[in-house]
């Protein structure tokens, strides 16, 4: 043993994986709206309960915050209007770690409205 913390080539016993091992999300967003700062903030919250998580950003469409979470969207901006409550994808990513089934997020924070 190197007595280095860090990841290893052989799968760990059930028990010692790190909390979102095998979970990956994908948080597509809108860079010129300024969703960046969001995205920021809710994968700080995210690897903050799940560091085994794999968390992938990628540029989208005008108005687009969606995220999926193991191929499965769970979240449209498109389709809500706002941004998820980080306790609501918390608990999508809870599930989605157990193996239990994703139901999509419809709770949603209303976007900041600059008047």
């Amino acid at each position: 043993m190197s007595g280095e913390p860090g990841q290893t080539s052989v799968a760990p016993l059930p028990g010692e994986a790190e909390p979102g091992s095998g979970v990956h999300i994908v948080v597509e967003y809108c860079e010129p709206c300024g969703f960046e700062a969001t995205y920021l903030e809710l994968a700080s919250a995210v690897k903050e309960q799940y560091p085994g998580i794999e968390i992938e950003s990628r540029l989208g469409g005008t108005g687009a915050f969606e995220i999926e979470i193991n191929g499965q969207l769970v979240f449209s901006k498109l389709e809500n209007g706002g941004f998820p409550y980080e306790k609501d994808l918390i608990e999508a990513i809870r599930r989605a770690s157990t193996g239990e089934p994703l139901e999509k997020i419809t709770n949603s924070r209303p976007p900041c409205i600059i008047l």
